[in-house]
């Protein structure tokens, strides 16, 4: 993509747009600057020649133009007359019709160069492509190969001086004749080669010449010369040419698809951040009215039981168990669901010694059927999912239950923070558990579509699971499988903020990279399960129309395109105006650091994390399009992932302000 810009870039002459042409030291011999302005280097030396007497070659240099040429045409046909275009290959392959218009009208094609480079400034590879890629496109669309050239920013022979003459030998070297003008000075009654651009001044000049009653005829260079204009063309030069013409037409279509996208994906990531704050706000002031406290909710204080499924977690299970048991919550069981694991999980869990600990041995059967297996030990109706390698607040389950005190409510969200924060790799996902993650619940429940209750930490009325049928183990990510369902069925979803349970993130690309994809494979999944919730009503349908359509466009399509638009933004800088393009992108990051304070502040994290953002931004992000890129193409491909497991440390503690009540005991 960035080859097809980078083409699409030079044709436009927006790359080498500063080429200049120096200052003449050296002239041209004085057979070429004391000579016509048609000339011609063979074996014998340099031959020029002129027009016959009231005869003149009407030349038009670049072009073809969309607009001119055709008018140009019509007033050639109007008088009889014939003229030579020197064409530009890149406007050429943007309208090949023009070029073969003129040559079925019985009009001359000469090239211009492929961009209208000075010749004489460029390199060997640059002087090549300018002459055979103009050949090419000449081929394709007409079927000819032309033999005349005028050199960019040549008016008569004495122009041609210093390293314009060295070029101009070059080309004749390669068999072209090269085609200036006859200065100013000259009249027509004298025979004359006359250049034109293809503007509406030339048209006025051309129209008035036409009318010169000195003149017998208006011809072609080569007519007028007796000259041989084209070469043979083979059906590989033709097909060479067809394919250029292609390219071109598809890499402007590109470049202008990408200018629309560019801008429409900007629009809405700015349009993101700004409804993302806007409905944070909201749902602060949503709290302030309506959480515990309020006079028309009651307390919620009935038992709770905490579903801990756990495979190899022998690194955090302890932590994990010791944090529920110091929670502040009045009646708890802690159903810990040992999923066949080959460590020390289970010795672990049952060494705590709390007649409150459950812990159940299964074999391995995954995530979803280890919760279900809890479901049916557990004695209470508020159950808690939480993650083995998850430590929480004392006060985090009691705020947790609190939204379940209204009828309509299912299912509530905690805010999961990250423990384990000492590496580059972890700040980042710092910012965007807080930015991303939590800022996003907030819209969400303002929306009423929350689309994931976390593993790590979710409360659910028990009636509302077994009215889904428990946890499903259709999809990789089960958690928002479940949450979706929970919509269908006719439930609200919540997010208590106050809720705080802490967890430890990968520590490596490997890990992160393996767990994003699992997150991204399954949240695609549970999308095409539950898509037919857009149709729904109610409830469902809300969740469906807001819920989905935003996760299909920030969460699957913009990923998708975003590498797209980071080659074309880079393209910008490059190529266009690298002032405007970095201003765009940093007043893009400017929006982004505004968002991300708001949502640090929210949370009660410290701002000064602000500073790794943009890191983040230029290297993390790119890491999670291609996650989304490579979870579309599994999906698409029909592949079946398989489940990944991140090899825990412990860690996930680390932020909490001590520690040490959590902490694996050493057992013998």
């Amino acid at each position: 993509m960035f080859a097809a810009l980078l083409f699409e870039g030079w044709t436009n002459h927006e790359v080498d747009a500063a080429d200049t042409r120096s200052a003449c030291t050296t002239p041209a011999p004085d057979a070429v600057t004391r000579g016509g302005p048609v000339i011609g280097i063979n074996r014998n030396g340099v031959q020029t020649a002129s027009m016959p007497a009231r005869t003149v070659a009407l030349t038009f240099d670049g072009g073809p133009d969309p607009v001119w040429t055709p008018r140009l045409l019509d007033l050639l046909k109007q008088h009889r007359a014939r003229a030579t275009f020197f064409l530009l290959g890149s406007q050429a392959a943007r309208h090949p019709d023009l070029v073969r218009r003129i040559r079925d009208e019985g009009h001359e094609i000469g090239s211009n160069t492929y961009t209208g480079a000075v010749l004489g400034e460029t390199s060997s590879l640059r002087f090549s492509a300018e002459l055979d890629l103009a050949q090419n496109v000449f081929a394709g669309s007409s079927g000819l190969r032309t033999n005349l050239l005028r050199m960019p920013q040549t008016t008569s022979p004495d122009t041609l001086c210093g390293p314009e003459w060295a070029a101009a030998r070059r080309a004749a070297a390669q068999g072209y004749v090269l085609v200036a003008a006859d200065k100013a000075s000259r009249k027509p009654a004298q025979g004359l080669v006359r250049q034109f651009s293809q503007t509406a001044t030339a048209y006025r000049e051309t129209e008035k010449l036409l009318r010169n009653q000195g003149v017998d005829r208006f011809t072609t260079v080569s007519a007028g010369l007796r000259l041989t204009p084209y070469a043979p063309v083979s059906a590989v030069e033709r097909w060479r040419g067809t394919a250029l013409i292609w390219a071109t037409t598809l890499g402007r279509a590109f470049s202008s698809a990408m200018t629309w996208t560019l801008g429409i994906a900007g629009a809405l990531g700015v349009l993101r951040l700004v409804f993302l704050v806007l409905f944070a706000r909201a749902h602060v002031r949503r709290l302030e009215r309506s959480r515990p406290g309020a006079p028309w909710l009651r307390e919620v204080t009935e038992p709770v039981t905490v579903l801990v499924p756990a495979y190899n977690e022998e690194a955090g299970i302890e932590s994990t168990v010791r944090s529920l048991l110091a929670s502040d919550y009045p009646e708890l069981q802690i159903v810990v669901i040992d999923d066949g694991s080959t460590d020390r999980t289970a010795e672990l869990a049952e060494g705590v010694g709390d007649p409150r600990v459950l812990v159940i041995r299964k074999p391995n059967g995954g995530k979803a059927e280890a919760l279900n297996t809890g479901l049916g030990h557990a004695s209470h109706e508020i159950l808690v999912m939480v993650d083995a390698d998850t430590v929480f607040e004392p006060d985090a389950i009691h705020h947790l239950v609190q939204p379940l005190a209204h009828p309509a409510v299912g299912a509530v969200s905690g805010n999961t923070k990250v423990g384990n924060r000492r590496g580059l790799l972890a700040k980042w996902q710092h910012l965007e558990y807080c930015f991303g993650f939590n800022l996003d619940r907030r819209m969400f429940e303002v929306l009423e579509c929350m689309t994931t209750v976390p593993g790590a930490i979710g409360a659910f009325r028990r009636d509302a699971l077994v009215g889904v049928g428990g946890v499903s183990d259709d999809t990789l990510a089960e958690d928002t499988d479940l949450t979706m369902a929970l919509w269908r069925a006719g439930w609200r979803v919540l997010y208590e903020e106050s809720a705080v349970a802490w967890t430890e993130v990968p520590t490596s690309l490997r890990q992160l990279w393996r767990q994003r994809y699992r997150w991204c494979y399954g949240t695609i999944q549970s999308m095409w399960k539950h898509r037919g919730a857009v149709l729904e009503v109610g409830v469902a349908g809300r969740f469906g129309r807001r819920g989905l359509t935003y996760l299909a466009i920030f969460q699957v399509a913009l990923p998708l395109l975003a590498p797209v638009i980071d080659v074309f933004a880079l393209y910008g800088v490059l190529f266009l105006d690298p002032l405007s393009s970095a201003a765009v992108w940093f007043g893009f990051m400017g929006v982004q650091l505004l968002c991300a304070g708001y949502a640090l502040k929210l949370d009660g994290e410290r701002i000064r994390t602000l500073w790794w953002m943009p890191f983040q931004l230029i290297v993390y992000r790119q890491l999670m399009y291609l996650v989304v890129i490579q979870s579309v193409v599994a999906v698409l491909l029909g592949s079946r992932l398989k489940w990944h497991r991140m090899k825990r440390s412990g860690t996930a503690a680390e932020q909490i302000g001590d520690p040490a009540p959590y902490k694996s005991v050493p057992t013998s």
